[in-house]
Order: structure tokens, then C-alpha cells, then sequence
């Protein structure tokens, strides 16, 4: 069985790449490999979601499926003066997101190896949610994200999600508004939506 990028031991052989990027006005150069989301280049949709994220400086963050991290470590710089959790269930992203926050000079991020929020202190709030969901791994993964991350958001935080319409985008739109106040399309490129989720103030 071919394996996914989510798998948690990737047993492909390495073919480590680096690239420089500059996402939301900073230079970063980062390291991938095989085995991991997206290795050669930052993919369009996590672009788009770097592109509209708002991000407070003093929020604390969660990004969840983190990658190689430029979706969180783009966070992190723009949150100076609060901090960033990065989670993933494969070993490989999480030491590079690791590398890559270390060699990038960002202090206020980690990365821990975790099957989605299970290695979450359930005790911690975040202002803002981040997910490039993986879609390969089903629906029933991608909307137990949604749900659980409203546990985990601070009242009147959000959620932000990226995924293309062929994929769900019309459904998981709905499904979040089962759960949350308000779900907005911020915008909508390449077939690639982008739906920010926010948590009522009272909750």
C-alpha cells in the first residue's frame, strides 16, 4: 500500500530539499524531505490560507497538520509576542518543522509529534486555529478536526481552513455551521476556498 504523507514512520528514502520563500513579507529558507506534505515547493492552498490568516501578535496559535511548517512558522513570526504549537502525526514533518523554525530564528514555535490533538493538554486555549486538513485521509478525520478544535479555541477565537471546493469545501462550510457562530468565506481561488470558523464569545 502506498504510503501518505500522514503515515507516522515514513519509510521512504530521505531526498532532504531546500528552498528560500517569502510569505507575509519575511524571507524564510526551508528544509523538507520525502515522506512529508508538499516536499518541493509550499503548495497553493497553504499559500492562500499564509495570505489571509489573521494573526494577532500576542495570540497563541495551533497549527494542526502542520507540515514542514511554513503555514505555523509564518504564524509565529507574525504572533512575536505570543507562541505557536505545531502538531503532527508524522515524525518526519515534526523534526523539520522543528529545523526549520531553529534555523529560521523563531523562538516562539515547537513542534510535537501528535495524531491530531491527541498530544494537546486539553487545558490549552488558542486564539486562532490553522489546519490545511489532509483530505486523503477521509471526511471523518477532516470533520473531527472542526469539531474538536472548538474545544480547544479560546471564546471568540477561530478556526481558519483551507480546501478546494472538489474536495468538500460546499460540505465541511456546512458542517461548520452546526458548530460555530459564524463561518465565512474569506475567499475563493483556484478552486481552493478559504473559510474562517469563529467560536462564540459566550462559549
Amino acid at each position: 500500500m502506498t504510503e501518505h504523507y500522514y503515515t507516522n514512520s515514513p519509510s521512504v528514502t530521505h531526498d532532504e530539499k531546500r528552498f528560500d520563500f517569502q510569505l507575509r513579507g519575511r524571507e524564510f529558507t526551508f528544509k523538507s524531505d520525502a515522506g512529508v506534505f508538499s516536499k518541493e515547493r509550499i503548495d497553493f492552498g497553504s499559500l492562500l490560507l499564509i495570505e489571509n490568516m489573521e494573526i494577532e501578535n500576542e495570540d497563541r496559535v495551533l497549527d494542526v497538520g502542520c507540515g514542514y511548517g511554513p503555514i505555523g512558522l509564518t504564524a509565529a513570526y507574525l504572533a512575536s509576542k505570543g507562541d505557536v504549537l505545531m502538531v503532527d502525526i508524522n515524525e518526519r514533518a515534526v523534526s523539520l518543522a522543528n529545523w526549520n523554525a531553529k534555523n529560521n530564528g523563531i523562538d516562539n514555535a515547537r513542534a510535537i509529534e501528535s495524531d491530531l490533538f491527541e498530544k494537546v493538554d486539553q487545558q490549552q486555549k488558542f486564539n486562532v486555529i490553522l489546519t490545511n486538513p489532509p483530505i486523503r485521509a477521509g471526511k471523518v478525520t477532516v470533520h473531527h478536526i472542526f469539531e474538536r478544535s472548538y474545544h480547544y479555541l479560546k471564546p471568540g477565537g477561530h478556526l481558519w481552513i483551507v480546501i478546494q471546493k472538489k474536495q468538500g469545501a460546499p460540505s465541511a462550510f456546512r458542517k461548520l455551521e452546526e458548530t460555530y457562530e459564524q463561518v465565512t468565506k474569506i475567499t475563493q481561488k483556484k478552486g481552493y476556498w478559504i473559510i474562517k470558523a469563529q467560536k462564540a464569545m459566550g462559549d
